[in-house]
């Protein structure tokens, strides 16, 4: 089956009308098709591929410059190959003899400092670039035997089967780019193994069963698992992670948005900028945390059964927050009013829930085609739901999403918000913030 390409877009700050586009197209699409940027630094990478991870030429050289490759990065190589049922563009085709740093897609250098000692004779092979190659077939656990692997890019062919096990081994892969494939069974567990990963790539593929605790204990930095079968909860080991990306979209995750944090200086969770849990079956209610991500340019709720109110201490997002889209969801109340007073946003989705008022400030956003509120209860306004069904809306579920009206939270930037599960409270909760079973402390300078 031909595999869809994808076709990157100039970074640049979206507009609200070109969001919502690309928004709907990932809700709709099957597989990745484009990428689209809202800043200078960041992409948004929802439905495409991310911004490459460091080209194959940064190694300073050409698989073509250099002889060398010893027996048994040829034996891994010749493995791989062999496991290539189908190679329709022919990029296997100059997989040849032995010198495999002559091969297309296969990139040398010299060996690392740590093989000094004992290095191999000539070149090793550092890197594998075999995306959109159409290839089908399998990973051999062979290609393990590459010792001095750096990045392994197979995206956007037909493999499939499952993950060796034996990637475990790979001590100097940094990259691994497997999306847009067709591997299959549990979360492979191989490569929480790869001591030097930073960058994880897994999306549009068949994984199914729970995402492991350990994914979010992992030192890695960009963690791409949507358009996958995962099921289950999501850790509460989320907040541990110190990913500037983490995508779990278009999955099958059910239960609450982990309230466990641990924020701090060097913790977890304060290094995110694009977290995106869209179109999953999330429940409960939108932790008032959230607003203590202090790097967040990109959150989407979206497309989940979330309810309860919309707590305030999301206006704690006002110096990052560029793009928040809670659309169709459960959830009821009034829109606080310091939510649309966020003086970074381009697009704020609040669409198909059951809001039944919004503030002076949210009409200024209206205005200026940033703010989307269709087809929720607000009384005289258009393109709103039903009597009926506003009469028919969901009710808070349980304590934990009640919410006390009150001005914005005191000290947003300076807070430090601690959660643990059986920690006390201590000091005041200005943001209104209900016991339970995630209790807080909260430390105001």
């Amino acid at each position: 089956m031909e595999q869809p390409h994808f076709h990157p877009l100039a970074t640049l700050h979206a507009h609200a009308v070109a969001i919502a586009a690309v928004a709907l197209l990932l809700l709709s699409s099957p597989a990745p098709t484009t990428q689209f940027g809202l800043g200078a630094t960041f992409g948004v990478w929802i439905n495409g591929a991310a911004p490459p991870p460091p080209s194959p030429d940064s190694l300073g050289h050409s698989s073509t410059q250099i002889q060398g490759g010893g027996g048994q990065e040829y034996t891994a190589l010749q493995a791989l190959k062999s496991a290539i049922t189908e190679d329709p563009r022919g990029a296997l085709s100059s997989w040849q003899g032995p010198n495999v740093c002559a091969y297309k897609g296969v990139y040398c250098s010299a060996p690392p400092a740590a093989s000094a000692a004992t290095p191999p004779a000539g070149a090793v092979v550092a890197g594998i670039d075999l995306n959109h190659a159409g290839l089908k077939g399998t990973l051999p656990a062979a290609v393990s035997l590459l010792a001095h692997l750096t990045f392994l890019h197979l995206n956007s062919n037909a493999l499939s089967g499952a993950v060796p096990d034996t990637l475990r081994d790979l001590q100097y892969l940094t990259e691994l780019d497997l999306s847009n494939n067709l591997f299959s069974g549990p979360f492979p567990a191989s490569t929480l193994l790869i001591p030097s990963l930073v960058y994880l790539d897994l999306r549009f593929n068949g994984f199914s069963g729970e995402i492991p605790d350990e994914v979010f204990v992992k030192n890695l930095d960009a963690l791409f698992l949507n358009n996958n079968r995962f099921e289950g909860q999501i850790p509460e080991t989320l907040w541990s992670s110190p990913a500037t990306v983490i995508t779990l979209a278009n999955n099958r995750l059910t239960g609450p948005v982990p309230t466990s944090y641990g924020y701090g200086a060097g913790a977890g969770g304060g290094r995110v900028r694009e977290l995106l849990f869209l179109n999953n079956k999330l429940t409960g209610c939108v932790p008032e945390a959230l607003g203590f991500l202090p790097c967040v340019e990109v959150l989407d709720l979206s497309n989940n059964s979330l309810s309860g109110h919309l707590p305030s201490t999301l206006s704690c997002l006002s110096g990052s927050i560029e793009v928040l889209n809670i659309a169709h969801n459960q959830l009821t109340g009034e829109l606080p009013e310091l939510v649309c007073d966020l003086r970074r946003i381009t697009n704020l989705s609040v669409s198909f829930n059951f809001f039944s008022g919004i503030s002076q400030d949210c009409d200024r956003l209206a205005g200026r085609s940033v703010f989307d509120f269709a087809g929720n209860c607000v009384p005289g306004r258009g393109m709103q739901r039903p009597q009926p069904e506003c009469d028919e809306a969901p009710g808070d579920v349980g304590l934990s999403c009640l919410r006390i009206p009150g001005s914005r939270p005191v000290a947003c930037a300076e807070a430090a918000v601690s959660f643990g599960i059986g920690a006390t409270f201590g000091g005041a909760l200005p943001f209104g913030m209900s016991g339970g079973a995630a209790e807080a402390t909260v430390t105001v300078p």
